[in-house]
C-alpha cells in the first residue's frame, strides 16, 4: 500500500510523541508532516518538514505552532493529491493556535471539507466515529446545546442518513442500518416531553422510502446500548456530546473520528492535544495506534 500521511499536530501538544510511539514496530509504511526542529523523528521514519524553530515550549497556545499545525495539513494533503500518499492520519491541533495562525475554521474537519470544496455539513460531508462495537454520526458538530437542538430539521436529516449509507458502503462494502436517537427523554414520549421527534420521524420515514435501512427515533439513553449489542451498524446522533459520551466510555482506545464525504480517507484519534501532559513522556499511544492501524486497513478500499 501506498504511505499513511500522518501529520504531527500542535508542537506543543502530545501529537509527535504519540505518532512516534505508535509507529514502532507499526510495520505501517507512513510518511510524517511536521517540524523537524520541533519534533526529531527516530531513525527510519520520513518526515516532510514544513519549517519552524526554536525552543519548543510545551502547552504553549502560539501562533507559530499553529502555523506549523496548519502548514503540515496543506503539505500532507499535496501528498495525497499527487498521489504518494494514501489516506490522512491527523494528530491534535489546538484550535486557538490555529486561529492566532489566521485560520477561520474551529478544526480539521472544517478546514479539511473547505480545502475539499464541501461546503455543507451533513450534506457534503461530516463526522462520523467508528469503533468496533459502536458507530456514530453526527447530525451537528461544535454547537451550544440549545443551538444544536433548535437547528434540528427534517431536510438534514434526512440528507446525513443518505450521505451516511453511502459512505458506510465505501468503508464497509455493505449497507448500514442506521438508527435515528431522538432527542428528548423517552424520544418526546408521544409529544409529552417535546416535539422534535415529529420532524425527526418524518425524517426517518423518507429515507427509508428512499431505500435506507433506517429506524427511529430511538430513546437516546437504549439505542446506543442496542447497537453496542448489534442490533444496529450506526447510530445518527442529534448532538455532538450524545454520542461522544458513550463512545468514548466504551472504547476511548479504539475509537476512531473520520471525516466522511472527503474524496481521501481522513482518520484522527478522538482526543485533544493534552497540554497538560505535553512533554512529559506520558502520554498514550494507543488511540494513535488504532488509529494508525485502522487507516491502513481501510484507506485503499475507501478511495474513489
Amino acid at each position: 500500500m501506498k504511505p499513511l500521511a500522518i501529520t504531527l499536530g500542535d508542537p506543543a501538544g502530545i501529537g509527535a510523541e504519540v505518532v512516534f510511539k505508535a509507529l514502532e514496530n507499526a510495520e505501517v509504511p507512513a510518511i510524517l508532516f511536521g517540524s523537524r526542529a520541533l519534533a526529531n523523528p527516530p531513525n527510519g521514519i520520513e518526515l516532510v518538514d514544513v519549517g519552524g524553530g526554536g525552543a519548543i515550549r510545551y502547552g504553549t497556545i502560539d501562533a507559530a505552532y499553529g502555523r506549523v499545525a496548519l502548514d503540515s495539513i496543506d503539505a500532507a494533503l499535496e501528498a495525497i493529491r499527487s498521489g504518494q500518499c494514501s489516506a490522512l492520519v491527523t494528530a491534535p491541533i489546538h484550535k486557538q493556535s490555529i486561529a492566532l495562525a489566521g485560520s477561520p475554521f474551529p478544526g480539521h474537519t472544517e478546514l479539511l471539507a473547505a480545502r475539499a470544496g464541501l461546503k455543507r455539513y451533513g450534506h457534503d460531508y461530516a463526522m462520523y466515529f467508528d469503533s468496533p462495537r459502536l458507530k456514530s454520526v453526527l447530525l451537528s458538530v461544535h454547537l451550544p446545546l440549545r443551538e444544536a437542538i433548535s437547528q434540528i430539521n427534517y431536510v438534514d436529516i434526512v440528507a446525513l442518513a443518505g450521505l451516511m449509507d453511502r459512505e458506510y458502503k465505501r468503508i464497509y462494502g455493505q449497507t448500514p442500518r442506521i438508527a435515528v436517537a431522538g432527542v428528548n427523554p423517552h424520544a418526546g414520549e408521544g409529544g409529552k416531553f417535546g416535539d422534535e421527534e415529529r420532524v425527526i420521524g418524518q425524517a426517518v420515514a423518507h429515507a427509508r422510502k428512499s431505500g435506507l435501512t433506517i429506524t427511529g427515533p430511538h430513546p437516546a439513553d437504549t439505542v446506543f446500548l442496542a447497537a453496542h449489542r448489534g442490533q444496529y451498524d450506526v447510530v445518527l446522533a442529534m448532538y455532538h456530546d450524545q454520542a461522544l459520551i458513550p463512545i468514548k466510555t466504551i472504547a476511548f482506545d479504539e475509537s476512531v473520528n473520520i471525516t466522511i464525504g472527503l474524496p481521501y480517507l481522513r482518520v484522527s484519534v478522538d482526543h485533544g492535544t493534552a497540554f497538560d501532559i505535553a512533554g512529559r513522556g506520558i502520554a498514550d499511544a494507543a488511540p494513535m495506534r488504532y488509529a494508525i492501524r485502522w487507516a491502513a486497513a481501510h484507506a485503499e478500499g475507501y478511495s474513489r
